[in-house]
Order: C-alpha cells, then sequence, then structure tokens
C-alpha cells in the first residue's frame, strides 16, 4: 500500500483550503485557490455551463451562496479518486422569513497548488422539510 502525503503535487491542501474558504463565503479566498485559467464545468438546474478563470468561477458562487440570507455548511468532505480530488458540500441557506433551503453539490478536481479543473454536479435548491 502507498502512502500520499499532503503536498502541492496532490492538491491536498488548496481542497481544504477551498473548502474553508467556501464554509467562511470568503469568495476572495476561495478565487485565490483557483489557477487564473481554471476550467469550470457544470450541470446544475436548469442545465450546463461552462466558464473559464477564476473571476467567472469566482463569481459562480458569488451568486450561489453570496448575498444576506443566512448560509451554513452542513456536511463537507475531501477525497481523492485516483488522480482527481473530489469534494462534496451541503449547503444550507435561510431567507429574512426564516424559509430554509438545501443544495448538495459534488466536484472532480485537478489541482496542484491551486485548482485547475472544477466538474460539478448540483441538486439544486431544495427546501428543507422540518421534522
Amino acid at each position: 500500500m502507498t502512502t500520499t502525503h499532503p503536498t502541492t503535487e496532490t492538491g491536498w491542501p488548496v481542497s481544504g483550503l477551498f473548502l474553508e474558504a467556501l464554509a467562511n463565503r470568503d469568495f476572495s479566498a476561495l478565487s485565490a485557490c483557483l489557477a487564473p485559467d481554471v476550467r469550470f464545468r457544470g450541470l446544475i438546474p436548469p442545465g450546463p455551463f461552462d466558464a473559464e478563470g477564476a473571476e467567472a468561477t469566482e463569481a459562480r458562487f458569488r451568486q450561489w451562496f453570496g448575498g444576506g440570507d443566512t448560509f451554513e455548511v452542513l456536511d463537507a468532505t475531501a477525497g481523492r479518486l485516483g488522480s482527481k480530488l473530489y469534494l462534496r458540500w451541503r449547503i444550507r441557506m435561510c431567507d429574512a422569513d426564516g424559509a430554509a433551503r438545501v443544495a448538495e453539490q459534488h466536484v472532480f478536481a485537478t489541482a496542484t497548488d491551486r485548482i485547475k479543473s472544477l466538474d460539478l454536479l448540483c441538486s439544486g435548491w431544495n427546501p428543507e422539510s422540518m421534522p
């Protein structure tokens, strides 16, 4: 069995920094985790998208998770599958009236010291059912 230690070659450090930036809604820090020419592809409701560059990627995350609604990361994880990083997070946001919605996103990424590509699958926003 081979043990992989966290180095910039494996992308592990940047995956943790990315998840931390997302959890804090620190979009500038999130952007700093991205290569300037990052390729960001995704499948979200209402359909697929393709974006190039750190600014365009940061803008997507601001659009989804920015604003005045309350924000909470319910769960997040990082792993590897071959040469790809695997990141997953579930987020709850609540509007001023207290209506909660949740979304989950799964990402496969390539990275060294910065993330070079992101391939994302999103559940879309769903009303949170309270027991």
